[in-house]
C-alpha cells in the first residue's frame, strides 16, 4: 500500500503542510486506514481508485499544466536572455554587466513564478528566491558602478598631476626625511643621556627609542600623502579592493539568505525509497550528479577516477613495479623470474591491500552521502547546493579536510612499514633466503617462545638484561634527578642558577659525545680507568667483562638522563604554592612527611606520563649500547655471534637484521617487543591518577 506523511519536514525538524493536495489526500486516507473500522475496506478500495486516477485528479492536473508552461518560460527566458546581453553597456565592469543578466532573470521569474506559490513549494521557493535577488541584486550592481567610475575620474584626475610640483615634493619629502631624522637622532641623545644620569633604566631606553622610530615612519608615510600622485594612487588602490572585497562579502550574505528560504521551502517528491544509492553504489560521482548536486559530483567522480585507474588495476597488478597486486602478497614472487624479489611483492600487495581499502571507504562515503540526501528529500529536506555544500566543508568539515593530509602520510609512511614488518616475521627471510622467501606461518614465534635454536636462547636473555637495564638505569636518572631539583628548589641554597647550568649540562651536551667520551675514558688504557688503578689499586676491564659494562651503562645512562627529571621536577617544584607548606607546618609536619604527603604526589601528578615515556625510551635506547661498546663485550658460547652481553633487544634486533640477515625472526621479535611495550606503557597511562582524572 502506498503511504505518504501527511507534513514535510526540514533539517531541524519544523513541520510543514503539503501543497501536493494529491499526495496529501493519499496521506489522509492512510491515516483514518490505520484508524481502522467499518469502513476500512472502504477506504481502501477509495484509496485504490485515487491511485488508479492519478492523471485526472485536479491537482496533477494543474501541476503538469504549470510544468509544461515553466518549460515554454525557461526556453523563452533563454532567448531574452540574449537579447538583454546585447543591449548592455559595453563599458559596465564584468561582474556589474554578470550581475544586471542575474538581475534581469531574477525579475522575469519573478514575475512568473509570483502566479504559483500557492500551487507547489518548488514555485513558492523560485517566487521567495528571485524576489530576494530583485531587490539585493541593485545595490550590489550600483555599488559597483559607482566605485568604478570614481576610479575611472581618479584616472582622469592622474592625467592632471602636474609632474614638475610632484618633482619639487620629492625634494620636500627628502627634506622633510632629513629633518625627521635629525630630530629622532636628538631625541635618542636625551635619552641616552637620561641613562647615564640613571633617572630611565635601559629597558625603558629601548621602548622609547622603538616608539620614537616608529613615530619618525608614520610621520614621514603621512608627508607622503601630500603628494597628489601617491594619493591618487592609494584611491584607486583602496577603490578596487573595496570593489572585490565588498562585491565578495554582499553575494555571500545574498546567498546566505536564499540557503535560509531554501531551508523553510520543502521539496515534494513521489518517491517512498531510496533507489539511487544503490543503484550507483560503484559509481561514486553519478548519485550525486541524480541529485543534483553536480559540483560536489566532479568531486566524487575524482573517487572513481582512483578506484577504477589506479586502485582496482594496482590491486590486480597492473602498473607495479615487480608483483603481482594482492596475488603477490600470496605467492611472494614463488615459481617467478630471477630478478623478482619475494620484498617487493610483498610491499606491492600491501599497498595494493591499502588502496583497496581506500576505494572501498571512498564507495562507502559516496553511497551514504547520496543515501543521506535521498532519504532527506523523501522527508522534504531539500539538497544542499553548493554554497552550502562548502559551508559545511568549512565549518563542520574542517577538522577532516585539514587531517586528510597527515593521514595520507599516516597511511603510506607509518602502515605500510608496519604491516610490512608484521607480515615479515610470518616468513622465513633470513641469510639464505633473501631475493626468494616463502610463508612459514608462526614458526618464528614458535622458536622466541620456546628458546629454540640459538635466536630464541639469546632471545630470552637479552630480555632479562633489557627489562633489568629498563628498570634500574631510567630509575636511577629519575632518583638523581628529583634529588638533584629538591636539592635546588631548597630556599637556603645559594648560587642556584649555577648549580641549574651545572645539572642541564648532561642533557644540553650531545649524548654521543658524552657516550663516546666515556667509552674511551673506561677502556683499559683509559684516564678513568688508570686513575682508579692508581688511587685504589683497583684493575677495571670495563670493556671485557660483562658485569662491569652493564653497571657503567647504567650509571652513565642515569646521568644522561637525570637532567631531563630534574628540568621536569625543577619546573613542577617551582608551581606549588608555598601555602601548602606552611599548613603542613602548622600542623607539625616533618621535612619528611611534607615530601611524601605534598611534593612527591603533586610531582608524579603531574610528571608521570612523561615518566613512562622515560621507561620506553629507556627499553629501545639504542645509541647508548652501539655507541659506548657495540653491545660487547661478546661471549660465543652464550650468545653465539648474534649478539653481546651487553645489547637490548633493540640493538639485537638490529644485529639480527643488518647484520647477520635473519629478518623474518628479526621482525617476529620487533613485534612482540612493540606489542609488550604498547601494553606496558598502557598500563603504566591507565593507572596514572593525570589519565583518570583525564588531564593528559
Amino acid at each position: 500500500m502506498i503511504s505518504y506523511n501527511r507534513f514535510l519536514y526540514d533539517d531541524i525538524g519544523n513541520k510543514y503542510k503539503r501543497k501536493n493536495l494529491y499526495l496529501l489526500e493519499i496521506a489522509e486516507l492512510n491515516e483514518k486506514i490505520k484508524v481502522g473500522g467499518d469502513s476500512k475496506k472502504e477506504l481502501e478500495l477509495q484509496l485504490n481508485r485515487l491511485i488508479d486516477t492519478r492523471k485526472t485528479h485536479p491537482y496533477n492536473i494543474k501541476l503538469n499544466k504549470f510544468k509544461e508552461e515553466e518549460k515554454v518560460f525557461l526556453k523563452s527566458l533563454k532567448t531574452g536572455e540574449k537579447d538583454f546581453k546585447n543591449t548592455l553597456d559595453k563599458s559596465l565592469p564584468y561582474k556589474a554587466r554578470k550581475l544586471k543578466i542575474q538581475l534581469f532573470i531574477a525579475e522575469e521569474k519573478y514575475k512568473f513564478y509570483k502566479d504559483y506559490v500557492d500551487l507547489a513549494y518548488d514555485a513558492k521557493l523560485e517566487y521567495e528566491k528571485n524576489k530576494l535577488l530583485k531587490e539585493e541584486l541593485p545595490k550590489i550592481i550600483e555599488y559597483i558602478v559607482h566605485e568604478t567610475l570614481a576610479i575611472e575620474k581618479a584616472l582622469e584626475d592622474r592625467k592632471k598631476i602636474d609632474l614638475n610640483n610632484e618633482n619639487k615634493f620629492k625634494l620636500e619629502i627628502k627634506e622633510f626625511k632629513r629633518e625627521q631624522k635629525e630630530f629622532l637622532g636628538e631625541e635618542k641623545r636625551k635619552l641616552k643621556e637620561k641613562r647615564e644620569r640613571g633617572l630611565i633604566s635601559k629597558k625603558a631606553q629601548i621602548n622609547e627609542a622603538k616608539i620614537l622610530k616608529q613615530k619618525y615612519k608614520e610621520a614621514v608615510a603621512l608627508k607622503s600623502y601630500d603628494s597628489p600622485l601617491k594619493m591618487n594612487k592609494e584611491i584607486i588602490k583602496s577603490k578596487k579592493h573595496g570593489i572585490k572585497r565588498n562585491t565578495k562579502l554582499n553575494l555571500k550574505i545574498l546567498n546566505s539568505n536564499i540557503s535560509d528560504i531554501r531551508r523553510t521551502n520543502p521539496i515534494e517528491v513521489e518517491k517512498r525509497r531510496a533507489k539511487i544509492a544503490y543503484l550507483t553504489f560503484l559509481f561514486p560521482g553519478v548519485g550525486q550528479i541524480f541529485n543534483g548536486q553536480y559540483r560536489k559530483a566532479c568531486i566524487f567522480l575524482l573517487a572513481s577516477l582512483f578506484i577504477y585507474l589506479i586502485g582496482i588495476p594496482y590491486a590486480l597488478g597492473f602498473g607495479n613495479y615487480q608483483g603481482e597486486g594482492i596475488r603477490g602478497l600470496i605467492t611472494l614472487a614463488e615459481g617467478g623470474r630471477r630478478v623478482d624479489k619475494s620484498l617487493i611483492f610483498m610491499i606491492e600487495g600491501i599497498l595494493a591491500i591499502f588502496f583497496v581499502i581506500i576505494s572501498l571507504f571512498l564507495l562507502y562515503f559516496s553511497f551514504k552521502d547520496v543515501l543521506k540526501v535521498e532519504k532527506n528529500t523523501i522527508k522534504g529536506i531539500r539538497p544542499k547546493n553548493w554554497f552550502e555544500t562548502k559551508s559545511i566543508l568549512g565549518e563542520e568539515g574542517f577538522p577532516y579536510v585539514v587531517n586528510l593530509p597527515a593521514l595520507i602520510v599516516i597511511v603510506f609512511m607509518v602502515l605500510v612499514p608496519v604491516t610490512t614488518t608484521v607480515l615479515l616475521s610470518f616468513t622465513g627471510m633470513d641469510p639464505n633466503h633473501q631475493s626468494k622467501f616463502s610463508w612459514i606461518g608462526i614458526k618464528n614465534y614458535k622458536m622466541i617462545a620456546m628458546g629454540e635454536g640459538l635466536a630464541g636462547s639469546v632471545f630470552w636473555l637479552t630480555l632479562g638484561w633489557t627489562i633489568i637495564w629498563t628498570l634500574v638505569a631510567t630509575t636511577l636518572a629519575i632518583l638523581l634527578g628529583f634529588a638533584l631539583a629538591l636539592l635546588v628548589n631548597n630556599d637556603r641554597v645559594k648560587g642556584k642558577a649555577i648549580f641549574r647550568t651545572i645539572y642541564l649540562l648532561p642533557w644540553a651536551v650531545p649524548a654521543f659525545i658524552t657516550i663516546m667520551f666515556f667509552s674511551i675514558m673506561l677502556s683499559p688504557n683509559g684516564a678513568i680507568s688508570q686513575l682508579i688503578n692508581n688511587l685504589w689499586g683497583i684493575s677495571l676491564s670495563v670493556k671485557t667483562n660483562a658485569t662491569q659494562t652493564r653497571i657503567a651503562l647504567i650509571l652513565l645512562q642515569g646521568w644522561l638522563g637525570s637532567s631531563y627529571i630534574f628540568l621536569l621536577s625543577t619546573g613542577v617544584l617551582q608551581a606549588i604554592p608555598n601555602d601548602l607548606y606552611e599548613a603542613a607546618e602548622m600542623d607539625g609536619a616533618t621535612i619528611w612527611q611534607k615530601l611524601r604527603r605534598i611534593t612527591l604526589p603533586i610531582v608524579l601528578f603531574q610528571t608521570t606520563p612523561l615518566l613512562v615515556g622515560q621507561y620506553v625510551f629507556n627499553f629501545n635506547n639504542f645509541s647508548i649500547i652501539y655507541l659506548f661498546n657495540g653491545g660487547g663485550p661478546f661471549e660465543p658460547s652464550i650468545y653465539g655471534n648474534l649478539a653481546g652481553s651487553s645489547d637490548l633487544l633493540i640493538s639485537y634486533i638490529y644485529k639480527l637484521t643488518i647484520e647477520k640477515q635473519y629478518q623474518g625472526i628479526g621482525a617476529a621479535i620487533t613485534v612482540f617487543v612493540s606489542i609488550a611495550v604498547m601494553f606496558v606503557s598502557f598500563l603504566g597511562y591507565r593507572n596514572s591518577k593525570a589519565f583518570k582524572e583525564e588531564r593528559l
